[in-house]
C-alpha cells in the first residue's frame, strides 16, 4: 500500500523539498515579473494617453499583439526565437559563439509582455477616471508636469486601478506554470516529474491545485489589505 506520508514527506524518500524548490521558483518568477509588467504597462498607458499620435500608434499595436498572441505562443518566441537570433546576430562576430537564454529570464519577459499589454489597458481606464481638474489643480499652484503626474495623478491613479491589477497579478500566478514547458523546476514541472515517477498523477496534481489555491487566497488577501490601505487615503463620500 502506497504510504502518501513518506512520498510527499521532506528528505531522500520524499518529493517535499522538490515541490517546496518549485513554489519557490513560481513565486519568485511572478514577483520578478510583476514590476517588470507594470512599469512597461504604464509606460505604455501613458503612450496611448499621448497627443503624439505615432506614440498612440505604438501603444495600440504592442497592447493589441500581446493580448492577441496566446501567452504560451509569445513564451516560445521569447524563448527559441529570440535565442535564435541574438545566436546569429553574434555569430556575425564569432562563427563558434552560442547563446543559451536562461529559461527564468525568458519566462519572465513573456510573461512580463503579456502582462503589461493587459495593465496598460488597466492604467488607461484609471486614466480616463480622474477628472482633467486635477491636472489642472496641479498646474494652477505651480506644479510642472512632472509634479502633478507624481503628487496629484498616481496615488489616484494607483488607488483605482488597485483592483484590476490584483486580478492581473492572479492570472500571472496562474500562467507561471507555463513556464514548465521551457524546462523551469516550477510548481507543475516538479509535480509532473513526481507524478511519472511515482505513478501517482492524482496526489501531486490534486496537490498542485491546492497550492495555486493557497497562494490565490493569499493574494486576495493581500490585495485586499492593500486596497483597504490605499483607500484610507481618499476622499470618503
Amino acid at each position: 500500500m502506497t504510504d502518501y506520508r513518506t512520498l510527499l514527506s521532506f528528505g531522500p524518500e520524499g518529493w517535499g523539498d522538490d515541490i517546496a524548490a518549485g513554489v519557490l521558483v513560481t513565486v519568485a518568477l511572478a514577483l520578478a515579473t510583476l514590476p517588470f509588467g507594470l512599469a512597461i504597462g504604464f509606460l505604455v498607458a501613458l503612450a496611448k494617453q499621448s497627443g503624439e499620435k505615432t506614440l498612440r500608434l505604438a501603444g495600440n499595436i504592442y497592447t493589441t499583439v500581446f493580448r492577441g498572441l496566446p501567452e504560451l505562443l509569445t513564451l516560445f518566441l521569447v524563448f527559441y526565437g529570440a535565442q535564435i537570433g541574438i545566436q546569429q546576430f553574434v555569430r556575425l562576430f564569432d562563427a563558434k559563439a552560442t547563446v543559451e537564454i536562461n529559461s527564468f529570464v525568458a519566462g519572465m519577459v513573456a510573461l512580463g509582455a503579456v502582462f503589461s499589454a493587459y495593465a496598460s489597458e488597466v492604467f488607461q481606464s484609471a486614466f480616463r477616471a480622474i477628472p482633467n481638474g486635477q491636472y489642472e489643480g496641479g498646474y494652477a499652484i505651480g506644479l510642472s508636469k512632472l509634479q502633478t503626474m507624481r503628487l496629484v495623478i498616481l496615488p489616484q491613479l494607483i488607488r483605482i486601478a488597485l483592483p484590476g491589477l490584483g486580478n492581473l497579478w492572479l492570472i500571472l500566478l496562474k500562467d507561471t506554470a507555463l513556464v514548465s514547458v521551457i524546462g523551469l523546476a516550477d510548481i507543475l514541472r516538479q509535480t509532473g516529474i513526481a507524478a511519472r515517477v511515482t505513478r501517482e498523477a492524482f496526489l501531486f496534481f490534486g496537490l498542485a491545485c491546492l497550492i495555486y489555491l493557497a497562494l490565490a487566497i493569499l493574494s486576495s488577501i493581500a490585495f485586499g489589505a492593500i486596497e483597504r490601505w490605499s483607500g484610507k487615503g481618499g476622499v470618503q463620500r
